[in-house]
């Protein structure tokens, strides 16, 4: 039986080349640029190479999630339609939603971003927090195991979100937390032992 598997990705930049990035949360809905439609197709043709085609695919709710499925699908030549998921939409990142890392480092302290970016330490006014969203990835994976063992799910969703999965995995610990954009990560199921390790983190095509 082939491995149960899920494929961890985050969607396209939402920002073009010269603009001011700012902190994209749930609240702040914005599309793909250009360059993002582009890193969504690369994303489906490398795993295609792989020969992966996810018989299951889910998004956030939010629309740089959904369209970075649909294109790498179309890329896949998959047509398993995404489903969305309320708990794989980006952290709301409260007063600092869409402002810039500068606004956020004189609101908290210098060191704010650095811990959530390596830690996982998240500001008390952002939510969900971290163990719900511990909790939300555990009864995930959970599903993968019981209801599509032996099959590959894809996940589209943000970093924010994405790096909770880690925890669970055996070799997690090792690995830096932050996704790129149209970046992907693989996880896989040891049936023998019922634990999930990461294959693969942080692969940009």
């Amino acid at each position: 039986m082939s491995a149960t598997r899920i494929i961890i990705a985050r969607h396209g930049n939402t920002f073009r080349e010269g603009d001011t990035p700012t902190r994209v949360g749930a609240r702040t809905d914005l599309p793909l640029t250009e360059g993002g439609e582009e890193q969504a197709l690369k994303l489906g043709h490398h795993l295609a190479s792989m020969g992966i085609k996810p018989q299951a695919v889910f998004t956030s709710e939010l629309k740089r999630t959904i369209d970075t499925a649909r294109l790498a699908c179309v890329a896949m030549g998959c047509d398993t339609p995404s489903s969305p998921l309320k708990f794989l939409n980006e952290i709301d990142y409260g007063p600092d939603e869409n402002q810039t890392d500068e606004f956020v480092i004189k609101r908290l302290g210098d060191n704010v971003l650095k811990d959530w970016d390596e830690q996982a330490v998240m500001p008390d006014d952002w939510s969900p927090r971290p163990v719900e969203i511990l909790v939300n990835w555990k009864s995930f994976l959970k599903s993968c195991t019981e209801n599509r063992k032996g099959q590959t799910t894809m996940v589209v969703t943000s970093n924010g979100i994405a790096r909770f999965a880690l925890p669970h995995t055996q070799n997690g610990a090792n690995l830096p937390m932050k996704l790129k954009t149209g970046a992907f990560g693989i996880l896989e199921h040891d049936d023998t032992i019922g634990n999930w390790h990461v294959k693969d983190w942080n692969i940009r095509p």
